[in-house]
């Protein structure tokens, strides 16, 4: 331990800095992976409930356990003395860029809820008839995502109807056979 100390004072390192560092790192690694196998495990748990796919919760899970990584690099950062309020900024300020991009995009953003909202509220169920009204647009829901309703017709004719319109239009469902 002399040795480690006596190479840290002349590098200007304080010892209490290297053993915060990795105690932070132990702690973060232990964190991430328990975080994400839980959360991998929930996922999968209402995989069919949600209508997510397999690729989906992987996505999920690396995108949150990056952005972990992220927050303690930025708080090692910020134990060794180098000022983090910059990187602050310039991440504050892209999220800010992808919000007001996400924001632009509202028939986006409102489908995405649409579906969430289906999802949560379930008016119909994959392998009803549904008819949309007064455009007599009618199919059995064959597919759910984020963006679309697919209902196949009686002739075979896929439709792509956007989740929102469930929410601007009225439409009827008859049960699945």
């Amino acid at each position: 331990m002399n040795q480690i100390t006596s190479w840290l004072y002349p590098n200007q390192f304080d010892l209490t800095t290297v053993m915060s560092t990795f105690a932070l790192l132990i702690g973060a690694s232990v964190v991430i992976v328990v975080l994400s196998r839980l959360l991998k495990k929930w996922l999968s748990a209402a995989e069919s409930r949600i209508g997510l796919r397999t690729e989906s919760i992987g996505t999920i899970v690396r995108v949150i356990a990056s952005v972990l990584w992220i927050v303690t690099l930025l708080l090692i950062l910020d134990i060794w003395g180098i000022g983090v309020g910059g990187i602050w900024t310039v991440l504050v300020s892209v999220a800010t860029v992808i919000g007001v991009g996400f924001l632009a995009t509202w028939a986006m953003i409102s489908n995405i809820t649409a579906s969430l909202l289906l999802a949560i509220w379930r008016p119909f169920r994959l392998g009803d008839n549904v008819e949309l009204l007064p455009e007599n647009l009618k199919g059995r829901a064959i597919d759910r995502n984020l963006m679309f309703t697919v209902l196949r017709e009686d002739s075979g004719a896929l439709l792509q109807v956007p989740n929102n319109l469930f929410f601007q239009k009225m439409f009827r469902v008859h049960g699945g056979s």
